[in-house]
């Protein structure tokens, strides 16, 4: 039945892309296109009138741009909101500040050969819509305050001597952009080594590493193949490409590939998390954050079996708690936490485990 459907509202300035989205809505057997518009403040009435599920929301738009209309949006009337923007670097640090404004999912279009690209990137669309219809929409947090500070041990600025065989595990999927940044944000800049896998295609892992460098006192960088994992750094896998840890004699390096995509993901959690389980063992700590599907479950379940100590982000503070139930179903986790405890206590495991605090504000 119709009523049963998960209702579209496509904003776009351009007629094509109006026309394409709402036609591979519509062929969709649970969702329909109840409407279109050509700017936001035509979008404005039609979300009040039509009482969408999900809108899908262009960048660039005419009279005001999409991010500012998606602030204003969030403020008001948080909703799920599936981003649509151009595949260039600018592009994706503007995707990237819409997820931190509370959009929950984005599809990346092609600058050229739009109306193919987006045919071709039908299943996708559908697919993030159906994702964004599950997920729990939230405001943004207000200007001057950081949402990862909450719950943070204030002042530690130095864990002091931390073994360089403990290593950091992170998986995420919908809403880890602002999961990760919230994890590592308070974290002191002498770190155990961190290796991330969060699902994002190619050409937006490169901002989206630049953006938490910037943010970070640890440094933050895109994997490269064969280097060293040093401290003090986080290491995130490139888009459309798998991530894992190996050794090197003594040390721990990083190995980027191809391949096929594993759980229907590249990167995928679930390489990352193997090789923590048969590289690293018990010098591993696994977090799973929010996202949809199990990709990486049943291998931090190995990371468990292995001697790893794991956390897993609770589901009130999941944007969607698919990979988190998933991981804890599967008995690999140690402590379910909110996303700001996550943090702290990860921070007070590694001091109890040889660290001590060596300098304080």
């Amino acid at each position: 039945m119709a009523t049963s459907k998960t209702r579209v509202v496509v904003v776009d300035d351009s007629a094509l892309v109006r026309s394409l989205l709402a036609e591979l809505i519509n062929r969709e057997p649970d969702m329909c296109c109840v409407g279109t518009a050509n700017d936001p403040f035509a979008a404005r009435e039609m979300i009040r009138e039509l009482n969408p599920d999900v809108i899908t929301l262009d960048v660039e738009m005419p009279r005001m741009d999409g991010l500012e209309f998606l602030s204003r949006l969030m403020r008001l009337r948080p909703m799920p909101v599936v981003m649509v923007s151009t595949l260039t670097q600018q592009g994706a640090e503007v995707t990237l500040k819409a997820l931190e404004l509370g959009a929950v999912e984005f599809v990346a279009k092609p600058r050229i050969g739009v109306a193919n690209g987006i045919k071709e990137l039908a299943g996708q669309i559908a697919e993030k819509i159906r994702v964004a219809k599950l997920a729990r929409p939230r405001r943004p947090p207000a200007l001057g305050v950081s949402a990862a500070g909450s719950g943070v041990p204030p002042g530690i600025t130095s864990l002091g001597r931390m073994s360089t065989e403990k290593l950091i595990f992170i998986g995420a999927s919908t809403g880890g952009t602002e999961a990760i940044r919230q994890v590592l944000q308070p974290l002191p800049a002498d770190m155990p080594a961190i290796a991330m896998a969060q699902h994002m295609p190619a050409g937006f892992t490169t901002s989206f590493a630049a953006r938490l460098n910037g943010l970070c006192r640890i440094t933050v960088k895109e994997a490269v193949d064969r280097e060293r994992l040093l401290p003090g750094h986080a290491y995130l896998a490139p888009g459309g490409m798998h991530f894992w840890v190996d050794r090197d004699g003594a040390n721990y390096i990083a190995r980027v590939g191809g391949g096929e995509p594993v759980n229907r993901h590249k990167p995928s959690v679930e390489v990352l998390f193997r090789s923590a389980a048969q590289v690293v063992g018990p010098n591993a700590f696994g977090i799973m954050l929010t996202g949809m599907g199990g990709d990486g479950a049943k291998a931090m379940r190995e990371m468990r079996d292995a001697g790893s100590y794991n956390y897993a982000q609770d589901e009130a503070s999941c944007v969607v708690f698919g990979m988190p139930r998933e991981a804890i179903a599967a008995d690999a986790v140690h402590d379910v936490l909110a996303l700001h405890q996550i943090a702290p206590a990860l921070l007070a495991r590694l001091q109890k485990l040889g660290g001590r605090v060596l300098n304080r504000i």
